[in-house]
C-alpha cells in the first residue's frame, strides 16, 4: 500500500456512510437480543418452567457472559483484524438465536443464551472497529450514533415482536430473527478493514488538542460502571411501578413511558454533542445530576403528568451521560488499541447492567417498586459528589 493511501483523511478512506452502515447493521442485529427478553416469562412455560422462575437469572445470562469475553474480543480483533473479529460476532449471534430458536428444553435454551454472550458482542466490535477507522471528534459522533442506534433498537424491538407474537410465538421468533445478524454480516463484509485513523482537518480544533487524555482509562471505566447501573436500574421494575401509581395504566401507555428517555436520546443526542464536544466532563457531571434528580423524582411522581416530567428529565441524564461518555472514550482512544478498549469498555458497562439488575431485584423485594430508582438516584448523586465535582472545582479555580 503507498504512502499516499496510508495518510488519507479519515473522511475520504471511511466516510459517513461506512458509519451509517456499521450502526444499522448493529440496529438489526440486535433486534433479537433486545426485544425478546421481555417476553422470557412467555417462553419458558414453553420449556418445561411454567412458573417462569428462572426469567430473571437467564435475563442476565447474556450479559454475564458476554463481560467475561469483551476484554478477549477486543484483544483479538486488535490482533487478527477488526473487521473479521465484527463479523464474527454477528455471525456467533446468529447461530445462537438458531439454537435458542429450536431448543426443547430448558437446558439447551440456557445453553443458547451463555453463547449469545461469548460469541455475540456486537456492540463493542463496532467500536472497535469505528476506534481504528475514525479519531477525535469523528469518532465521537460515531459513538453517538452507535447509542442511538441501541436505543432505537431498545423502543423498537419489544413492539415488533409483541405484535409477531399472534402469528410466531417469542420462543420460535429466535430463530427468524437469526437472519439478521446474518443479513448484517453479508453488509459488513463488503466494508472496508479500517485502516490507522487519521484525525480530521481541523474543524473542531476545541475538542481534541494532543493534549493528554481528560480523564485516564480507570476513571473513564468507573464512570462507564456507575453510569449505566444507575440507569438500567430503573428498568426492570418501572411497569410495576407505574401500575402501583396509575392502576389501569394500558399496556401501550406503560411502554411509551418506559421509552421516553430513549426516545429523548434520539431527538437530542447529535445537538447535546455539538453543544458539549468540548467540556464533556461538565455534560456528564449535569449527566448524573439530571439522572440523580429524575429517578429521585420517580419516588414523588403520583400522575401521569408527573410522571412524564421525571421520565423526561431522567431522558437528559440519559443523553448528556451517554453522549459525554462517547467523547470521553473518543478522547481516551486516542493512541490506543481500539479493539482492547472498548472490549474492556464494554465488561465495564455489562457489569454494570448486572449489578443493577441484582440490585433491583433486591431493592424490589425488600421495599418495593420504588426502591430501584432510589438506588439508582442515590449512586448517581454519591457518584457527582466523590468524582466529579472536586475536579471540576479543581480546574475552575486553576482557569482564574
Amino acid at each position: 500500500m503507498s504512502t499516499e493511501t496510508v495518510r488519507m483523511p479519515a473522511t475520504t478512506a471511511f466516510g459517513r456512510g461506512h458509519v451509517h452502515a456499521v450502526a444499522g447493521c448493529y440496529f438489526v442485529a440486535s433486534f433479537a437480543a433486545l426485544g425478546l427478553p421481555p417476553y422470557l416469562t412467555a417462553i419458558l412455560p414453553e420449556l418445561g418452567d411454567r412458573q417462569a422462575r428462572w426469567a430473571g437469572v437467564l435475563y442476565v445470562v447474556p450479559t454475564v457472559f458476554g463481560a467475561v469475553g469483551a476484554p478477549l474480543w477486543g484483544r483479538l480483533a486488535d490482533r487478527y483484524g477488526r473487521k473479521r473479529l465484527l463479523l464474527r460476532a454477528q455471525l456467533g449471534l446468529a447461530v445462537a438465536f438458531v439454537l435458542a430458536g429450536w431448543a426443547d428444553s430448558l437446558a439447551t435454551f440456557t445453553l443458547a443464551l451463555v453463547l449469545q454472550g461469548i460469541l455475540g458482542g456486537t456492540f463493542a466490535a463496532s467500536n472497535g472497529y469505528l476506534g481504528a477507522a475514525l479519531e477525535g471528534p469523528a469518532l465521537s459522533r460515531a459513538l453517538t450514533l452507535m447509542q442511538g442506534s441501541a436505543r432505537a433498537a431498545l423502543v423498537v424491538a419489544p413492539i415488533v415482536v409483541g405484535s409477531l407474537s399472534g402469528w410466531l410465538s417469542p420462543h420460535r421468533q429466535y430463530a427468524v430473527l437469526a437472519a439478521l445478524p446474518l443479513a448484517a454480516a453479508l453488509l459488513l463484509a463488503a466494508l472496508p478493514e479500517p485502516g490507522p485513523a487519521v484525525p480530521e482537518p481541523a474543524a473542531e480544533p476545541e475538542a481534541f488538542t494532543g493534549e493528554p487524555p481528560l480523564v485516564s482509562l480507570r476513571v473513564l471505566y468507573a464512570l462507564e460502571f456507575a453510569f449505566v447501573f444507575c440507569t438500567v436500574i430503573s428498568f426492570p421494575y418501572l411497569i410495576a411501578l407505574v401500575d402501583d401509581r396509575l392502576p389501569g395504566t394500558s399496556p401501550a401507555l406503560s411502554g411509551v413511558l418506559f421509552a421516553l428517555p430513549h426516545l429523548c436520546y434520539l431527538v437530542t443526542a447529535l445537538a447535546v454533542h455539538a453543544a458539549f464536544r468540548s467540556r464533556p466532563l461538565t455534560g456528564i457531571a449535569l449527566g448524573f445530576a439530571c439522572t440523580a434528580l429524575g429517578l429521585a423524582g420517580h419516588a414523588v411522581a403520583y400522575s401521569l403528568p408527573a410522571l412524564i416530567a421525571v421520565r423526561l428529565l431522567l431522558g437528559a441524564g440519559l443523553t448528556l451521560g451517554l453522549v459525554c461518555l462517547s467523547i470521553l472514550a473518543a478522547d481516551c482512544a486516542r493512541g490506543r488499541a481500539p479493539g482492547g478498549m472498548f472490549g474492556s469498555l464494554e465488561f465495564f458497562s455489562k457489569a454494570g447492567a448486572v449489578a443493577a439488575g441484582i440490585a433491583a431485584a433486591a431493592g424490589s423485594a425488600r421495599f418495593g417498586p420504588a426502591a430501584p430508582v432510589l438506588i439508582g438516584g442515590t449512586a448517581a448523586a454519591a457518584t457527582v459528589l466523590t468524582t466529579l465535582v472536586p475536579p471540576l472545582i479543581h480546574r475552575t479555580r486553576r482557569s482564574r
